[in-house]
């Protein structure tokens, strides 16, 4: 779950007591039907969708805790469909993907996915990344439980990069930068303590929580951080990496 990052926004409505929701977005009949029967069995309550534009009407119309979401589907693909869901929703997105195809993995948490799977996949592992995700807060505060106050000031790095903690709010040079919840969490955990190594671990914990090992979601959604902070891995303004260590904030 990670809608952009807006100055002044709200923060979500509490979501009332019922089972979770789950949305399955595959257009094989076996997989769907394979996702529900282990879902369902766990107690969840859930729909399932062939394509991508009956996904999107299904996500618009229900309230989705999570929604399993296939890259490869006909008419509008996953991609697209993450894209748009980002847009209205804040329910988590775990996309499916085919083992050989990277570049999808990178797009789609670009988007705005939170996790992802590579098909063939575990059911098991399915549903144990849902409830990691279902442990994860839904919004505005860190999976650690920090969070910031409501008089937090803002953090200037560099003189061109402001984070500013309470408003949720990321400019550069002055001009807002679009950042989803997961690239906005990563940056303000980095900025806490700019100059300070975070460890790859405590980055995880932080913004993801303890029950996740992938290191690879931290590098994925850094690269996507520098690139929409216009930063260099080899010559970084603001994040640096600390090799087989984790990364620091570069300038206060």
């Amino acid at each position: 779950m990670e809608p952009h990052v807006q100055a002044g926004s709200s923060p979500p409505s509490v979501r009332p007591s019922r089972p979770p929701r789950i949305l399955i977005v595959d257009d094989e009949l076996p997989i769907r039907d394979l996702v529900r029967g282990y879902l369902e069995r766990e107690g969840y309550d859930t729909q399932s969708a062939e394509d991508g534009a009956t996904a999107l009407g299904l996500a618009r119309d229900g309230d989705f805790d999570v929604i399993v979401l296939d890259v490869m589907l006909p008419g509008v693909d996953g991609i697209e469909v993450c894209r748009q869901i980002r847009t209205f929703s804040d329910a988590y997105v775990l996309m499916l993907t085919a083992r050989s195809e990277e570049i999808d993995k990178l797009v789609g948490l670009a988007v705005g996915a939170d996790d992802y799977l590579t098909k063939p996949f575990s059911p098991r592992e399915l549903v144990a990344r849902i409830k990691a995700l279902l442990r994860r807060p839904r919004a505005g505060t860190l999976a650690t439980g920090l969070s910031a106050s409501p008089g937090a000031p803002p953090h200037g790095f560099n003189a061109d990069l402001v984070v500013d903690p309470a408003r949720r709010r990321v400019t550069l040079d002055g001009a807002d930068v679009e950042l989803t919840r997961t690239e906005f969490d990563l940056l303000a955990v980095l900025g806490r303590d700019p100059g300070v190594v975070v460890q790859r671990v405590e980055l995880l914990e932080s913004v993801w929580g303890p029950d996740y090992d992938d290191d690879h979601l931290i590098d994925v959604h850094i690269a996507n951080l520098r690139r929409k902070l216009g930063d260099q891995a080899d010559a970084p303004r603001f994040i640096e990496t600390v090799r087989g260590v984790g990364y620091r904030m570069v300038g206060s």
